[in-house]
C-alpha cells in the first residue's frame, strides 16, 4: 500500500495553489498597496481647499476599503481556515498595519505629514469593507453551494 495516498494527503495535495491561481489571489491586494505607496510618495504643494481635502479623505476611504476586500477575497482564496470574521479580522488587521506603516512612510516625503487622523480614516473605509464582506458571505450561505460539489 505504499503507492496509495491518505484521505489527509490527498487532501492536503487538493489545496496546493497553482503559481497562477496564488497570482490572481495575491497580486489584487498588492498592487493596491503599491498603488497607495505611489500617491503617498507623491510631494503634496501644501494648502488645499475644503472640497479637494474631502475628495482625499474619501479617497482613503476607498482605497482602505478596497484593500481590505482584497485582502478578504486573498485569504479565503489561500485558504485560510477559521470562522467567516476570523478571516475578516485579519483582513482589517493587515490594512490596519499598512496604513499605520503608509503614515509613518508619509512622514519623509516632502510637504506632507503622517497623522493618526488618517489610519482612523483609513479604518472607516476597512469597517465598511468588513460589513460588505460579512454580508456577502451570509448571502453566499444562505444561497447554498453556487456549483455542484464533486463529492
Amino acid at each position: 500500500m505504499s503507492g496509495s495516498t491518505t484521505p489527509a494527503h490527498r487532501m492536503s495535495a487538493e489545496r496546493r495553489l497553482s503559481p497562477a491561481r496564488a497570482l490572481s489571489l495575491l497580486g489584487p491586494p498588492l498592487l493596491v498597496m503599491a498603488v497607495i505607496f505611489y500617491l503617498s510618495s507623491q510631494e503634496s504643494g501644501g494648502a488645499h481647499g475644503t472640497l479637494e481635502l474631502l475628495l482625499r479623505k474619501l479617497g482613503h476611504v476607498s482605497e482602505y476599503a478596497v484593500l481590505t476586500l482584497c485582502w478578504w477575497r486573498a485569504l479565503r482564496g489561500l485558504g485560510v481556515s477559521g470562522e467567516n470574521r476570523m478571516v475578516i479580522a485579519l483582513a482589517v488587521g493587515i490594512a490596519l498595519a499598512y496604513s499605520a506603516s503608509d503614515e509613518f512612510h508619509q512622514t519623509f516625503i516632502r510637504g506632507r505629514h503622517g497623522t493618526p487622523v488618517d489610519v482612523l480614516i483609513d479604518s472607516i473605509g476597512m469597517g465598511i469593507a468588513a460589513l460588505v464582506a460579512y454580508r456577502i458571505y451570509a448571502r453566499r450561505r444562505s444561497l447554498g453551494p453556487s456549483r455542484p460539489s464533486a463529492a
